[in-house]
């Protein structure tokens, strides 16, 4: 679920739920450090560095699958980014790429962390530009670019001036008074920066970016990139509940990622299954404050600066990568619950799973047409 979803913020309207699903890029593991960022002095294989989104290398050999129905199955976990990470893979020579792995997420910390003062980002936000010294900046602020166009900029990484202020951001603070909005809208925007394949420079002094609304759905592509190059196709890859799956599980079989109950933390809501597909899910889970009894939420509107209320308790996207499901499960929290099934309807390589509540107070879902038949509803209130 959301990286850091802080790119926009809500007041619930049921008081006292829990926020789940949002994890923080890079903040730091509390089961111990991160592995070291290199692999025999070497930064990892090319099969992950200058990934672009949507672009997977072939797992195909002369049109042919290059692993068997036959292949063992191999489970891998491990902790990154303040959370957790499953990569399951059917290799016919059984190998086992967790050091792999673990020095890809370290070196993706290393470039996109809030939560670390060496990181590429951080040294962004505290200079007026940035020449790009990871494969991982660009890919994400050129999905950002999109997404952000395509929503009008509901999805907008300039947000972090306001996520701070309402006590959102990597300092937090337990329950801000008196944000200037009017003030801090003038740092946000897209328009404030410019970019290319090289380097990122600031238009207006003080623009800050938080990728945590994205960036965790473009690690999952990253090391679903990085199996294909090993010329593994069946796998699925979970970080934080951002899931890429690729293949079958077994022949006929799909893989299953579950939806959380975005009430009730811990519990399973649905399942979906999963074929060559990406899910994200933003959701009121972890990660709020009370206050006069109402909720709030990790989703700020962008464009207002405000806090709003919103019946959305989930949004789960389906894309044919994480990255851009990530960027949309944010912008259609901000949408909210109608403007989201207009937009969807005009997307083909979109689908979603909205949870909400009614007027009754009652909880209800939305599936559009291409998932519907994927989703089993597992615990209705």
């Amino acid at each position: 679920m959301k990286y850091l979803a802080l790119i926009s913020f809500f007041v619930l309207l049921v008081a006292g739920s829990p926020i789940s699903g949002q994890s923080n890029l890079g903040k730091p593991d509390q089961s111990g450090p991160f592995p070291s960022t290199k692999v025999d002095g070497k930064l990892p294989s090319a099969a992950w560095r200058g990934y672009e989104p949507g672009r997977f290398p072939s797992a195909l050999a002369d049109g042919k699958a290059t692993t068997s129905l036959q292949s063992p199955l191999t489970f891998i976990t491990g902790s990154a980014q303040g959370t957790t990470y499953n990569a399951k893979y059917y290799d016919e020579k059984g190998r086992n790429f967790k050091t792999e792995i673990d020095s890809i997420l370290a070196d993706f910390d290393k470039s996109l962390s809030l939560y670390r003062n060496d990181s590429e980002l951080v040294k962004f936000n505290r200079n007026s530009s940035l020449t790009f010294q990871s494969p991982y900046f660009y890919p994400v602020l050129k999905k950002s670019q999109e997404v952000y166009q395509a929503t009008n900029g509901a999805f907008d990484p300039t947000i972090m001036p306001l996520a701070e202020a309402y006590g959102f951001g990597a300092k937090r603070i337990s329950d801000p008074q008196n944000v200037n909005v009017d003030s801090l809208l003038n740092l946000v925007g897209f328009q404030h920066i410019q970019f290319d394949s090289l380097s990122v420079q600031k238009l207006k002094n003080n623009v800050r970016l938080d990728f945590n609304g994205i960036a965790q759905g473009y690690s999952v592509d990253v090391i679903g990139a990085f199996l294909q190059k090993q010329h593994i196709d069946r796998f699925m890859v979970e970080i934080g509940g951002e899931v890429l799956s690729r293949g079958m599980k077994e022949e006929g079989k799909s893989w299953i990622a579950s939806i959380e109950d975005p009430l009730h933390r811990g519990a399973m809501f649905a399942t979906a299954r999963l074929e060559n597909r990406a899910m994200t899910t933003a959701g009121n889970y972890h990660n709020h404050f009370i206050r006069n009894g109402q909720v709030f939420n990790h989703l700020i509107n962008p464009k207002t600066g405000s806090m709003e209320q919103t019946s959305l308790l989930s949004v789960t996207v389906f894309a044919k990568d994480a990255i851009t499901a990530d960027g949309y499960d944010t912008a259609f929290f901000v949408m909210g619950l109608e403007a989201t099934k207009a937009f969807i309807k005009k997307r083909n390589d979109l689908d979603v799973y909205l949870i909400y509540t009614n007027e009754k107070g009652g909880t209800e879902t939305f599936a559009s047409d291409g998932i519907r038949d994927f989703i089993r509803e597992t615990n209705r209130q």
